[in-house]
């Protein structure tokens, strides 16, 4: 990858940061970009990706809330390699600022200039890990003792951990979080179903150490079983990897062994993503009952979880008409109060524990005179549920080992814990009672 320069712009294409690294375009040519971009009038056609033949240069940009980032290339450059570079930009400052937007670009100019010139040599990216960044580039500019001397980790091999790491107490910290996405038919069809994994890692070890860890990978599991090992248990189809840069690619290729030196601290070590029918750890059975001036609604939950699983801090959202009056709830489980702001009863239980059902029954008034189309469209929102379930994950993903071997030989504590919680959860409601014995 070669980028010539680097664009910071608001909405309307007014420059922020410009820093030319290779000289070799014209400071006035991101002009080209405002005009084919941000003032064209078809904007259906747009794509991250522009080339201007007459300029012979190409645009490569990507937008955050009220900016633009564009890199410009005279070279046959690797398109994706530059954008993945503005993505990591974006999560620099946001390291550096917690908000990225036209106002925190505006404040923190200065810091910007610095952080491109360490980021990007000759157009050539450098030092991306703003751990790394931060103990040469403060905020408060005070000048680092060693701000003199180039950062050992942007010469080494390994640019995401700085040597001569020492802590304490050495231990590494693994958080498997699974979010699950639902989508349910009014007949009680699943529509959608898709689980989004990550692999959080805290990890307080000193010197340099190795780390091996092993998930029941179907994969991995092949590979072993293909030079004489064996393997018991449940296996996961895992898609849509992705790594950190810490991760040696080569060898999970070869053999599925996730193999990596870790950063100092906290770090999304994995993420990971399956599109397969799950049973929806929490199911909804919603219906309602329209009346001249009254409407009626029963909800029942239960949750289909495996056993001494326990779901915490549920809540489940109740569509309602935004012309209600006079709430009146009745719950066999937690509470349900009625929020206005939401046009919705929010129903919460903060314990469900697996095999429970729970049902909650509400009624509201109806003034005389109400908008039928309003009313039948309020009555097709869906009913949304927030949830968490620790010590669980719902695809069967499992840690076999995580092992830590550093050459001072030093005894490492390793933690695992799951948790899965919520995503786009929604489950569409009956507009009419059936015969249904739970609502007897």
């Amino acid at each position: 990858m070669v980028a010539s320069a680097i664009f910071i712009l608001d909405s309307r294409g007014k420059t922020l940061i410009s820093r030319n690294f290779r000289g070799d375009v014209p400071i006035d040519i991101v002009s080209e970009f405002k005009s084919k971009v941000i003032h064209a009038e078809d904007d259906s056609k747009i794509t991250p990706f522009l080339r201007v033949e007459e300029k012979g240069v190409t645009f490569i940009h990507i937008r955050h809330a009220n900016i633009f980032l564009v890199a410009v290339t005279r070279k046959n450059s690797n398109a994706t390699m530059i954008i993945t570079f503005l993505y990591k930009l974006i999560q620099v400052f946001t390291d550096y600022f917690k908000d990225v937007h036209e106002e925190s670009i505006r404040d923190n100019f200065v810091i910007i200039y610095e952080l491109l010139d360490e980021m990007m040599d000759f157009g050539f990216p450098q030092i991306s890990e703003s751990k790394i960044l931060r103990k040469y580039i403060t905020q408060d500019y005070r000048v680092s003792e060693s701000a003199s001397s180039l950062p050992i980790a942007a010469t080494n091999a390994v640019s995401w951990r700085n040597e001569g790491v020492k802590h304490t107490r050495n231990e590494v910290f693994l958080d498997v979080i699974e979010k699950v996405n639902i989508l349910v038919s009014g007949t009680g069809n699943l529509l959608r179903s898709e689980i989004v994994g990550k692999l959080m890692m805290k990890s307080y070890l000193s010197g340099m150490p190795n780390l091996k860890l092993g998930l029941n990978d179907r994969l991995q599991f092949e590979a072993n079983a293909a030079n004489g090992g064996e393997h018991r248990g449940k296996s996961v189809d895992l898609e849509d990897i992705k790594f950190h840069q810490c991760v040696r690619l080569a060898k999970f290729e070869n053999d599925r062994t996730i193999s990596f030196i870790p950063p100092d601290g906290m770090f999304e070590l994995m993420s990971y993503r399956l599109n397969t029918q799950v049973k929806p750890p929490i199911w909804i059975d919603a219906v309602i009952e329209m009346r001249a001036t009254r409407v009626d609604y029963v909800v029942k939950a239960r949750t289909q979880l495996k056993p001494r699983a326990i779901a915490n801090n549920v809540k489940i959202f109740v569509p309602v008409l935004p012309d209600v009056v006079a709430p009146s709830f009745k719950c066999t489980s937690g509470k349900a109060k009625y929020a206005p702001d939401k046009d919705a009863v929010v129903w919460s239980l903060k314990q469900f524990k697996a095999g429970r059902d729970a049902v909650m029954r509400g009624h509201f008034s109806l003034p005389s005179i109400g908008k039928d189309q309003e009313r039948e469209n309020s009555t097709k929102r869906p009913i949304t549920v927030e949830f968490e379930v620790p010590y669980f994950t719902i695809s069967g993903l499992q840690v076999r080992f995580l092992k830590v071997v550093e050459k001072s030989g030093y005894n490492a504590a390793p933690w695992v814990r799951y948790k899965l919680i919520s995503g786009d959860y929604q489950i569409r409601m009956t507009d009419c009672f059936p015969s249904c014995d739970w609502l007897l």
